[in-house]
């Protein structure tokens, strides 16, 4: 991802704080008339990313509000949605005939194309939130159900809301290092899921594309298998039965991703034990319980995996990740999990 904007008030005198925000907020997203009870006192941040096609940010403020009548639509509108997950905080907002109080931990989809009046914040902390903003004809949904879905907020729980919001905080957690191909490739699955998202809301999946539900499908597979790492019996039935596929077309799934379910398993077990045996905070638990921990039963089998994915032992990596400094040098070198690697180091 490309870092379009990293802003805070900090870096500024208190009384030029609240008018850069604004300013800096009308051209990062949508124009709106912004206000504060103690400009004095604001303080925020903001990241901005791009990732060709849509934008994604993370933001944190104090108490605002937050205007977008008429006339400013009439004067400029993208055309854009916001689909805003709150972290944390509290806020409301009037849009589509609608009033809505928003809470930490639910989604939010605001219209650019609809006057809206809305507040965030807390006397007595910030309000912190992802924001992605994408054009309105990304979802691919009519008008009329993209109007029941306009300032409406839904709770993150199980299912598509939950995958949605866990990819969203993988990506403001982890957005270095993406090349433009790749952003490209993550804005895509990014747009799939919340069209899958917002279809749902309105029990209306048979409209999506192919691709869209598929990589919906595909992403709800994958956290789901996440979540039971530690169960040692799972297995592709038992994943299949769950999304009432059959295991014949959970493989397709896996095959037009280069990769097998059972190598898929093992790469993410292998990703949960590398970062177990880096953590001071578990030198205490042996090797052989974290493998056991993450759904791995033979230490063998357990070994000559890591060494393949890592090019080096369990207790090589824990070594060096006590050590500190050598640590960084050869992670450089390591091959992610799934890779060809040497198997000539000594077990762990």
């Amino acid at each position: 991802m490309t870092t379009i904007l990293e802003w805070s008030s900090e870096d500024l005198a208190a009384r030029d704080r609240f008018p850069s925000w604004c300013d800096t907020m009308s051209r990062a997203h949508v124009h709106a008339w912004l206000a504060t009870d103690h400009p004095a006192r604001f303080a925020a941040s903001a990241r901005v990313f791009d990732l060709g096609g849509l934008q994604l940010s993370v933001v944190s403020h104090s108490m605002l509000r937050a205007s977008r009548p008429a006339k400013l639509i009439r004067q400029s509108d993208p055309e854009v949605f916001q689909l805003h997950l709150l972290r944390g905080g509290t806020g409301g907002i009037s849009q589509a005939g609608r009033d809505a109080t928003v809470q930490a931990g639910q989604f939010l989809l605001v219209d650019s194309s609809r006057p809206c009046h809305g507040w965030r914040g807390a006397d007595d902390g910030p309000a912190t939130s992802l924001i992605v903003q994408f054009p309105r004809a990304a979802l691919g949904l009519r008008s009329d159900m993209v109007g029941r879905l306009a300032a409406a907020p839904f709770t993150v729980r199980h299912g598509i809301t939950r995958v949605l919001a866990g990819h969203l905080g993988h990506l403001a957690e982890n957005d270095e290092g993406l090349t433009t191909r790749d952003a490209q490739a993550v804005a895509a699955v990014t747009l799939d899921l919340i069209s899958a998202t917002c279809a749902d809301r309105v029990e209306a999946t048979a409209l999506l594309s192919p691709e869209s539900r598929r990589q919906a499908l595909l992403s709800s597979i994958h956290d789901f298998i996440r979540q039971r790492l530690r169960d040692p019996g799972l297995t592709p039935a038992t994943i299949a039965a769950a999304h009432q596929i059959s295991v014949r077309h959970l493989y397709k799934l896996f095959e037009e991703q280069g990769v097998t379910v059972a190598a898929w398993i093992r790469r993410c077990r292998l990703e949960q034990c590398h970062r177990d045996l880096a953590d001071p905070r578990q030198r205490s638990r042996s090797i052989h319980a974290i493998a056991t921990r993450w759904g791995f039963t033979d230490a063998t089998t357990f070994g000559r995996a890591f060494r393949t994915a890592y090019r080096m032992s369990p207790r090589d990596h824990r070594d060096m990740a006590a050590g500190g400094g050598p640590l960084e040098r050869a992670s450089a070198q390591l091959s992610r999990p799934g890779q060809e690697g040497s198997s000539a180091l000594r077990a762990g």
